[in-house]
């Protein structure tokens, strides 16, 4: 009995770390992609909260804050699909928040410009740039092919270009 007590405990104790080092990063990426801090904050408890139940499995994922992440945004998306009638439909893109909303650290600019592009390629971004995982990683996590992920990433590129100007942009219209 005693040895069973003690791997329960050191498990609370790998995802007491874990929670520890990964909740900011989680809550900021999910929040860029809902744009909504009260929402953002019940996806992330509620992803953490899966992530828990089942930690002998996400501990061993390539990337458990990106499971993370991926969990809140699956929640969002079910939370959306059971409600899509009671709720009014949009554009698709995510309503514009206050100022507040904004995650600490990250350009204004940047935020809503990411915050307009489609979902797919918001969570292609959000993987590959803010958590750095390779291509391979990427499709895994979202489910998707890695060719996939390469022409969400390039569009989603293309689209931040566009809406962003370029230090060498600045520099010329001075």
């Amino acid at each position: 009995m005693p040895a069973r007590v003690w791997g329960v405990e050191r498990r609370r104790q790998e995802f007491t770390e874990f929670y520890t080092s990964a909740k900011d990063d989680c809550l900021r990426i999910v929040l860029v992609s809902v744009g909504d801090r009260q929402l953002a904050e019940d996806l992330v408890a509620e992803a953490f909260t899966r992530a828990w139940m089942s930690w002998r499995t996400v501990r061993d994922h390539p990337s458990p804050r990106a499971w993370v992440v991926r969990t809140a945004l699956n929640v969002n998306v079910s939370w959306w699909r059971r409600r899509r009638r009671e709720v009014l439909a949009g554009d698709g893109s995510v309503p514009p928040s206050p100022a507040a909303d904004l995650p600490p650290g990250l350009d204004e600019v940047l935020v809503r410009a990411i915050r307009a592009l489609p979902p797919r390629q918001r969570e292609v971004i959000t993987l590959r740039v803010f958590f750095d995982l390779d291509t391979g990683a990427t499709a895994k996590t979202l489910g998707i092919s890695p060719g996939t992920v390469g022409v969400h990433l390039h569009r989603a590129l293309a689209a931040l270009r566009t809406q962003i100007p370029s230090f060498s942009d600045q520099e010329a219209s001075r």
